[in-house]
């Protein structure tokens, strides 16, 4: 049995852990500004919708396409090293986005975005697994998945009000701002022991060997499928079509449209902390991932074909409310792989997920495209692929071959 550090030892885990979810945290507000900045994005810059989520899924992209690197990156130099080096990147990009001339800068800008915020998250779980109890693992991270919620708030009224009373261009500037400052925090609180040794450590070739590994485990290909599209779902409505359903099937203005993405991200801060403490464990969790999965597809399916705004506003708040069930694929990864393959199917998890929202993103804009061109509504079609697309992962889920059980250790 581990023993549980002495208090002192464990309150300073925690003010580290604090310190790296703040940059977590930040690029939670990276990930969800379309939703309130699109429209005025795309009325300034003439953006169509297709472009608008090409826009919005680069983040994501550049975010899934670095775990691999930044993953070795963490074996070869610490979490200290790594977010520090990484993270100035994304604050640079703000920069870059806030004075973009036009749509080529403003790519680029959420590329380096992206791909400074990529170790956000994976330094925090490295971080829980290597200072906090195993068992601990699931329910930590959703913490931390909680915490990073206020990031999602910032891109609610408080912007909304910013971009009213400015532009979209000084929402990159704030952020920026933000980001300085977490940078510092890490930078002033966080300290690690040494690196592991040289011969523990990976190069980027052997990690990527091990990752391509695990698709030989018949669990692999349900994981993907799912992990694609569970977090993917609510960061695209939250962080891309929230906004203009609002404005634009209801009329609302962005500061009403920010009260209500205020209320919705509510939902969701509570709701990663409750689903790591009740998740259940072996056969169960898989069913609960299956069900959570199937509901939130037909919240989107609603969605998609309300014509009231009262719903327009129940359903993402119920989303919310059950956003968090994309942690317990954590609890699964830890029962469905052993114990010296983990790191690297949370790894492989990691890019799934963001991978995933980069492609719902570009999909769902793809749709919304098409739909405006044969005359109908454009945010039906991107909420109607977005529920398909969540589906069609909970099924595959369900379908393929899932792992015997094991103890969550």
């Amino acid at each position: 049995m581990p023993v549980q550090p002495a208090p002192p030892a464990a309150r300073l885990a925690w003010l580290m852990l604090l310190a790296l979810a703040s940059a977590f945290m930040l690029s939670q507000a990276f990930r969800t500004l379309a939703a309130i900045m699109g429209p005025s994005l795309a009325q300034e810059l003439g953006l169509s919708k297709q472009r608008l989520g090409l826009w919005s899924a680069t983040f994501h992209f550049a975010f899934g396409l670095m775990q691999l690197l930044f993953g070795v990156s963490i074996d070869l130099w610490g979490v200290r090293r790594t977010i520090l080096a990484a993270f100035p990147v994304a604050v640079l990009g703000a920069l870059v986005s806030a004075l973009a001339p036009g749509y080529p800068a403003l790519l680029i800008g959420q590329a380096m975005i992206g791909a400074g915020c990529a170790p956000a998250f994976l330094v925090c779980t490295v971080f829980i697994a290597r200072h906090f109890r195993a068992e601990r693992f699931t329910a930590t991270s959703g913490m931390v998945m909680s915490l990073s919620g206020l990031g999602i708030l910032l891109t609610a009224t408080p912007l909304a009000a910013l971009i009213e009373a400015t532009s979209w261009r000084w929402s990159y500037a704030a952020l920026a701002l933000l980001g300085v400052l977490a940078w510092t925090a890490i930078f002033l609180r966080v300290h690690e022991t040494a690196p592991p040794p040289a011969h523990a450590r990976q190069s980027a070739r052997q990690a990527l060997a091990g990752l391509l590994q695990l698709f030989r485990l018949p669990q692999t290909a349900g994981l993907v499928a799912y992990a694609a599209v569970a977090y993917a779902g609510f960061i695209t409505l939250r962080g891309l079509w929230l906004g203009p359903v609002l404005i634009e099937r209801h009329g609302l203005t962005l500061l009403q449209s920010g009260n209500v993405a205020l209320l919705v991200t509510l939902g969701n801060l509570v709701s990663p902390a409750l689903f790591g403490r009740i998740s259940p464990h072996g056969p169960r969790r898989a069913r609960w991932m299956l069900a959570c999965a199937l509901l939130a597809a037909a919240l989107l399916l609603g969605m998609a074909v309300a014509r009231s705004l009262w719903l327009d506003m129940t359903l993402p708040f119920v989303y919310g409310a059950i956003s968090g069930y994309g942690i317990m694929q954590y609890g699964y990864v830890h029962e469905a792989y052993p114990e010296a393959m983990r790191g690297r199917a949370l790894a492989l998890l990691t890019m799934a997920m963001f991978l995933g929202v980069s492609l719902m993103q570009w999909a769902s804009g793809l749709a919304a495209g098409a739909a405006q061109s044969l005359g109908l509504e454009p945010t039906a079609g991107a909420l109607a692929t977005m529920s398909l697309m969540l589906a069609a992962g909970g099924i595959a889920f369900a379908l393929l071959p899932r792992a015997s059980v094991r103890a969550e250790s």
